[in-house]
């Protein structure tokens, strides 16, 4: 089974601001309500640290492995519960320029394994709610300096 999720906020800054903030792995726990820590590099083929807590859980803590980096555009990691085929996401962070000093940053997840179908609630709710706390933490970060 698959499922997606996924959310979008309009950011009044240029791409590169954007994707500044979002690649300050260091940063992110000092505004990130959501994904509380990332460590690592993010170089394709390569895995990365995140602890990420969805409101009302413990957390998670995995270690995704780094599949697109286009600079001021996009970046996406494929993760798995486990073993693969149980749970596995593939989140992708887009921005998209709508004009020199405005961005659509799009999180989005697709969802597959078989837990999916017994998660599917969770995701729908605490997970695009984490996913939406996220992107008006980072607008306010990026619009504010």
């Amino acid at each position: 089974m698959t499922h997606s999720i996924s959310t979008e906020i309009l950011i009044n800054a240029s791409p590169e601001k954007v994707w500044a903030a979002l690649m300050d792995f260091e940063a992110h726990a000092s505004w990130n309500p959501f994904i509380l820590s990332i460590s690592g590099k993010p170089v394709v083929g390569k895995n990365i640290q995140v602890f990420l807590q969805p409101e009302g859980s413990k957390g998670m803590k995995f270690e995704p492995l780094v599949q697109v980096v286009e600079e001021n555009k996009c970046f996406q990691w494929q993760g798995k519960f486990f073993v693969k085929g149980l749970f596995d996401g593939q989140h992708r962070f887009e921005l998209e320029a709508l004009g020199e000093n405005q961005t659509r940053f799009i999180q989005s997840e697709k969802f597959g394994g078989i837990l999916v179908g017994m998660l599917k609630k969770m995701l729908d709710n605490g997970t695009v709610q984490g996913f939406k706390k996220m992107n008006e933490a980072l607008k306010k970060r990026v619009e504010s300096n």
